[in-house]
Formats: C-alpha cells, structure tokens, sequence
C-alpha cells in the first residue's frame, strides 16, 4: 500500500475515560496505534509517523496517560492496564474507526498486548517491539522482583515502587537523568559486560549512578533530548512511574485471562543487546503458543532498547511490510 507523501503531523486531543489524551496523527487509511514506553512520549514515534502516513496509513501515536499533554490522574492506581486499555480504545472510538493496529514499545508493548487480548474486536493485530508478550499469570510481580539482584543491589522495578523515592533523583536534573538512562540502554552507549548493570541500584544509591557518563547515544541529539527533557520538567515524572506501581494490579485484574494466547496477527522486533529480550528469552521461545498468529519475529543485531529509534529505517520496513501483508 502506497500513497502521496502525507501532510504534516497534526497534534489534537480527544476525551477519555480519565480526561483528554493527546495524540499526533499523520496519513489517511487504516489506523495504526502507536503506545510509547518509559520515560518517552508520542516523540519516540516521530521517525514512524511519516513512513506509515506515506506507505497508505492513519498513523496516530498518543501519550500514554500520565505523560505529555494527556491527563494525570492523581490516584496511583488510575493507571493500571485496564484503565490504558480502555483508552487505546476510547482513541480508535472517537477517532472513528471500527478497529485499528495497535503496536507498542517497552511498557506500551504490553499495554497493546493488552489492548489485543481484551478486545480482539477492536484491536485486529498487534506489534510489540522490545517487550515480547507474556501471557498473564505467575507469582505475584513485586515478590518476583524483590529477589532479583540479591542483598547488594535492588531491581529497578522494586526500586520504582515507592512513590517519591525515584521523582527524587530524577527531578533534580531531569535533562541530565534522561540522557544517562537513555544511554544506559542504547548500543552504542551501554556498559559493557562486567561494569554494574544499570538496571540495578546499589543498596542506599541512585539508579542513575550507574549510567554512562559522556555523550549521547547516535539517535539521540540535542535537540530532540531537550524535547523529552522539557515534557517531564513540565509535568513532573509521577504519572509515568505510575505505571510501575500498578504491576500487581495488573496481576490481580488480568487473572481471568491467566495462560490466554493473543491470536490476532501479531509482529515481535527486538535488539539483541536490549535486556529485555535476553531476560525474557523463554516468552520469546514460547511465541508458537502464546502468539499463534504471529507473522514474524526479528532480533534486530547489535540494537539495544530504543529500538525504534535507534534503528529506525529497519523497524519501519519491517512495520510497513508487515501491515502491507495485513491489507493484502
């Protein structure tokens, strides 16, 4: 499918469940949903937008709740799954389409995951980048994550819980905690094998002790780090954190659906270098059962996590390719 160059991004918001959401949408077609990860925003979807729009698509990425322009809610629990499902949904409504392709980075990949297995009728294929899908169940998150990295360090997951604790030491120097995070888990940027894992706070630490100290990673420029920097110092950081805290939420809402696959046509891309991939390399193994209308799986090599952004040419040959054959 493929149409005139499009025209240019236009930003607007619509009603949700909790409030506005903000959105930028660029092309006419079949919507695609695009759902940010942490700590980012409709942004890290700019180098996506006008491919989609000129391959023949409606490409519409949001901030997820809690970021950006979109509301925030004061409640902690206001931004569990449930509630993010139901405004991807409330987007394709008001947008007015019947269904849409929903695809997700980093926690927007689970919350599409969501979006897909709670309403196949709106959500009529999935994509997940950096995050492959897990099907609900297990021990409870926060007893998993408390045992990880031993009495000497704590897993970032735990160290997020507390509210307060991380808005801490990233609100001090929000443009300077990015930069360190992002490159923390870019390529060319990430510690290498044997340094301390950045993904780990030592016991009475910062989880930004551990990040690289020095340039930006490629992807990243001065410029666009200034974006991201300018919407957190803005907003402040609580509503994103937010999303870690409602992980057992999540457990508890999700228990009905405990094992179900997601049988829609479904897309995985990750880097081989993003620790998400190679920590969740079993849900990966498990993609025959688990995403059964799966199209195809990449392991793009030598990408860390930012994989949109960082790889932006192939992650949009394989995402136009890929909703070509969807069309066909």
């Amino acid at each position: 499918m493929q149409s005139e160059p499009s025209a240019a991004l236009r930003h607007r918001t619509v009603e949700g469940p909790a409030g506005r959401i903000h959105l930028v949408e660029q092309g006419t077609g079949p919507l695609v949903l695009l759902v940010h990860g942490f700590p980012e925003s409709w942004y890290s979807w700019r180098r996506q937008l006008p491919d989609l729009a000129t391959a023949g698509y409606r490409a519409v990425a949001i901030d997820v709740r809690g970021y950006g322009r979109s509301a925030k809610p004061a409640a902690t629990d206001a931004y569990r799954v449930l509630d993010l499902v139901a405004d991807n949904v409330a987007v394709v409504r008001t947008l007015g389409e019947e269904s849409a392709v929903v695809a997700g980075h980093d926690w927007g990949s689970g919350i599409a995951a969501a979006s897909a297995l709670l309403h196949p009728e709106v959500f009529r294929a999935v994509g997940l980048l950096s995050v492959p899908y897990a099907p609900p169940g297990g021990p409870r998150p926060t007893d998993v994550f408390g045992t990880i990295g031993g009495p000497e360090q704590e897993f970032y997951v735990s160290y997020f819980q507390k509210p307060g604790r991380a808005e801490a030491e990233i609100e001090r120097d929000v443009r300077g905690w990015l930069a360190g995070f992002c490159a923390a888990l870019s390529a060319d940027t990430m510690p290498a094998r044997g340094e301390p894992d950045p993904h780990f706070v030592a016991r009475g630490g910062l989880l930004c002790d551990r990040f690289p100290a020095g340039a930006l990673p490629a992807w990243l420029t001065e410029d666009e780090l200034d974006v991201y920097a300018g919407e957190f110092e803005r907003t402040g950081l609580t509503g994103a954190l937010n999303r870690y805290r409602n992980v057992d939420r999540d457990w508890e809402d999700l228990a009905p659906h405990r094992g179900a696959p997601i049988r829609q046509p479904s897309l995985f891309i990750g880097g081989t270098l993003d620790a998400s991939t190679t920590w969740m390399s079993d849900a990966i193994a498990d993609f025959p059962t688990t995403l059964p209308g799966l199209t195809a799986s990449h392991l793009l090599d030598g990408c860390g996590h930012w994989i949109q952004q960082e790889r932006p040419q192939e992650v949009n040959r394989l995402l136009t390719g890929w909703l070509d054959a969807l069309t066909d």
